[in-house]
């Protein structure tokens, strides 16, 4: 067992631990999050879920290794520094970050069972502790010293796991509890068995959604980057959107702190067009993906498995356009479904073009319009805020990287500028070192 005041050398040393994983933290987060999508594939495709697991494990994994860095002694020790560090080795109280209650309630909300939260702390702790023992075995040979900062270094680790982990479970619980009690559970426990296919009457579930399910529906999906509860900001965008489109109030659904699904319902097309301009009303970092509209209750679920798959298409992307419309982009979500072999597709159409750097994307999203504006070079600058010579010149500069005529592989071309300017860098080939 480690003793119980570890040594100044050892605190030192799980500093040193920790600023190396600090300085990794993206490689670290996307290994948890892998993990933890391979236990519960489920949860891994629920666009919401899948962002505030990841907000979860980057908070927890910054929070932990922060701790233990902090507590490292970098000046020679004499005495008094040697006291000092005995002092700072002492295990300070645990804050819980926000993130990790966040993903509790998106669970409880989703219905998801509150094993999968033990079960992917348990995952991202085995990632974390992996990595750690193979910086801390670079840094010390094996031997006395090794064993004794191993030790130390789980307990803390491990501690640090415990505590969070217990007081998410009893958020999550607390949530549940509030879900499953009066309308928000009846509102929820419907729409779910809808959503499921199962045989239920579509006046029976209309009267308890207060919502007629026999009328035309135009599916929502309503969300934010994971960084609190913006409940109230999603519903009052939705009603905004609602008015917009010329639809009768929406009905909604709470599936996280940083998600909302939400139903148009309409006896003729809504005016879907008019949800760009509407989006404008509401917190600028809301974004909203628009499912096709169709009639009855098969409509219902169909509209919003097609919004699901557009907000999983882009959710990943920051910098796309706040609201994204499934007519619009359907046959990108399909080529999208595979984003290796989408980004594979990508590198074999654009060559050069397909590099993450801002003048290939200049070039990718010139030619992009150009060939959406029929190879109209002044409609084409328009659309840029560019002159029409200017685009001409990044054609033909695009063209000669290609080594090929864009209009000779047209379908090809158009679907994969379309891929990367939906998915960005998930589908771009890395920057060359010292672009």
């Amino acid at each position: 067992m480690a003793a119980e005041t570890p040594s100044p050398e050892v605190i030192n040393l799980m500093g040193d631990v920790a600023e190396l994983m600090l300085a990794e933290l993206d490689d670290l987060v996307a290994e948890m999050d892998a993990a933890e999508i391979e236990l519960s594939p489920a949860a891994g495709s629920d666009a919401a879920v899948l962002a505030d697991t990841s907000a979860s494990n980057r908070a927890n994994a910054a929070r932990v290794l922060s701790m233990l860095a902090r507590r490292a002694l970098r000046a020679s020790i004499d005495s008094t520094l040697a006291v000092l560090a005995r002092r700072e080795a002492k295990p300070a109280p645990i804050d819980i970050p926000p993130e990790a209650l966040d993903v509790a309630r998106t669970i409880a909300r989703r219905g998801l069972e509150l094993d999968v939260l033990f079960q992917s702390y348990r995952r991202g702790q085995n990632v974390a502790w992996s990595r750690y023992m193979k910086h801390a075995t670079r840094l010390v040979p094996s031997g006395p010293l090794l064993l004794e900062l191993l030790e130390e270094s789980s307990q803390r680790l491990f501690a640090y796991v415990d505590t969070v982990l217990g007081c998410v479970v009893i958020a999550a619980q607390r949530e549940r509890e509030e879900v499953l009690g009066g309308a928000i559970a009846r509102r929820a426990e419907t729409i779910r068995l809808i959503l499921d296919g199962a045989a239920i009457d579509a006046g029976r579930a209309g009267e308890r959604l207060g919502y007629d399910l026999r009328q035309r529906h135009t599916a929502l999906v309503l969300w934010t980057p994971p960084h609190g509860d913006v409940q109230g900001a999603l519903e009052s965008a939705a009603a905004v959107l609602a008015r917009a489109a010329g639809t009768r109030p929406p009905l909604t659904l709470s599936v996280g702190p940083s998600t909302l699904w939400a139903w148009l319902g309409s006896s003729s097309e809504p005016a879907v067009d008019a949800l760009s301009d509407a989006i404008e009303q509401a917190q600028n970092h809301i974004r909203v993906a628009v499912g096709p509209t169709r009639p009855g209750i098969t409509g219902f679920r169909r509209s919003h498995q097609a919004a699901l798959s557009i907000q999983s298409l882009l959710a990943g992307h920051p910098g796309g356009a706040r609201v994204a419309l499934f007519r619009d982009l359907e046959v990108t979500a399909l080529a999208a479904q595979n984003t290796d072999r989408a980004a594979e597709f990508v590198a074999a159409t654009l060559g050069p073009l397909a590099e993450d750097t801002p003048a290939a994307a200049r070039l990718r999203d010139t030619l992009r319009v150009f060939l959406d504006e029929a190879e109209n070079a002044p409609r084409a600058a328009t659309r840029l805020h560019t002159h029409r010579n200017t685009v001409l010149q990044r054609v033909a500069r695009a063209t000669e990287l290609l080594g090929y005529q864009p209009g000779e592989r047209r379908l090809a071309m158009e679907l994969a500028l379309e891929l990367a300017h939906q998915l960005g860098p998930r589908v771009l080939m890395s920057a060359p070192q010292g672009a």
